[in-house]
């Protein structure tokens, strides 16, 4: 079984006291999970002080972002490389990077491929705009996303990445995609990965679910097939609403270990 994985994505939220304190409180409502893997994802900013600061047996560091060349005159840019000893993750290719930034497929490809360079571990979202769901376009946008994301990868990387699939229309909206038009997305996902990569990589893989995620539909969502756990906006501001996630998925891991012992 593959280890649940719950990011809090921070966004462009919390100066570096208030990151520490948010760090703090959830220290001390989350408990050590074998089984859960939490990752946080705060302002380049305050990387750095952070990784100084968490407990590690609890958590992980995320960037938002990073530049794909190692170094060089790329005013205002930070590198992989620069990070690689703070991070065990990066997101790449966001909705908000592609759509407010003009991140195009190469220039996420390229950082995909920086990223596993420099042995950090790419979460490469992937989803539909409205307008792009509307028209019956979901399935031919994460093909062209996926292809391009993944193209400089070998197999064995490929099942050491993590995909968040985040329909664009429900990210800070507070609607989130249907189970069964979630379902139809991640087993899209899972079978690119397995007809271009195998059957390996395709079972190695997590994927996650991104958008308007809350306490009340992890349940629920971890019982999609394929779903590993959650790209969270929003709620990871709030120690009680991200801490809320995590018990959550805790205590669904709970109940899904228990059945499968009694089979």
């Amino acid at each position: 079984m593959r280890k649940i994985l719950i990011i809090g994505n921070w966004k462009m939220n919390l100066n570096t006291s208030e990151a520490s304190l948010l760090v703090h409180r959830l220290a001390e409502r989350i408990k050590i999970h074998r089984d859960i893997e939490i990752v946080l994802a705060p302002t380049m900013l305050t990387l750095q002080p952070l990784s100084l600061q968490i407990d590690r047996r609890k958590f992980r560091l995320a960037a938002q972002n990073a530049y794909h060349r190692d170094e060089g005159a790329f005013t205002g840019e930070v590198s992989f490389t620069m990070l690689r000893d703070l991070i065990h993750y990066c997101i790449i290719g966001h909705s908000e990077r592609r759509h407010i930034f003009n991140e195009d497929l190469p220039t996420i490809r390229d950082k995909v491929s920086a990223a596993v360079r420099n042995d950090i571990i790419p979460i490469l979202c992937v989803g539909e705009t409205k307008t792009e769901r509307q028209d019956g376009e979901t399935k031919q946008v994460l093909h062209d996303q996926l292809m391009s994301g993944l193209a400089n990868l070998t197999a064995k990387e490929v099942g050491q990445s993590v995909i968040a699939y985040e329909p664009v229309w429900a990210i800070g909206t507070g609607d989130i995609a249907p189970p069964d038009k979630a379902a139809e997305a991640v087993a899209y996902i899972r079978n690119y990965i397995r007809d271009v990569f195998g059957t390996r990589p395709a079972q190695k893989i997590r994927v996650l679910y991104g958008g308007s995620v809350t306490p009340d539909i992890v349940s629920g969502y971890l019982e999609i097939p394929g779903v590993d756990g959650f790209l969270v906006g929003g709620a990871s501001l709030n120690y009680e609403s991200f801490s809320g996630i995590v018990e959550s998925a805790r205590k669904w891991q709970r109940r899904h270990a228990e059945v499968e012992n009694e089979r």
